[in-house]
């Protein structure tokens, strides 16, 4: 047997487990078909007006700059698990880096984007 073939056997177990178990929903489940369950938002209220109004952009930019700090920390994991062995080079690098990332963040700042109002 090769070296894989513990893995193909799990990865098959879990296919198979994974069938199993919406197959035993499909047949024991209960099915009950309300007015409330079958309109498009079933938080009890119906849609009304139009999908297509104006609105702000200002979660979606703080969304987005979160991300962006989100993605740039975890960059930083790997720096610090070889720190030494980088030495001064690495320091220097990761400095740049930060300074990069305190420059976005007070250009963010500056601009209003972290504003909630």
């Amino acid at each position: 047997m090769g070296p894989y073939f513990n893995f193909f056997l799990f990865a098959l177990l879990i296919l198979v487990l994974g069938v199993a178990l919406v197959g035993i929903n499909l047949i024991l489940g209960l099915r009950r078909y309300h007015s409330e369950k079958l309109i498009p938002y079933e938080c009890g209220l119906d849609p009304s007006g139009d999908a297509r109004i104006p609105f702000r952009v200002r979660f979606y930019l703080i969304a987005v700059i979160f991300l962006v700090f989100d993605v740039e920390i975890i960059f930083l994991y790997p720096w610090a698990v070889i720190f030494e062995e980088l030495g001064w080079f690495g320091f220097v690098e990761i400095s740049v880096f930060v300074i990069m990332l305190l420059i976005a963040y007070i250009y963010a700042w500056s601009e209003g984007a972290l504003k909630w109002e």
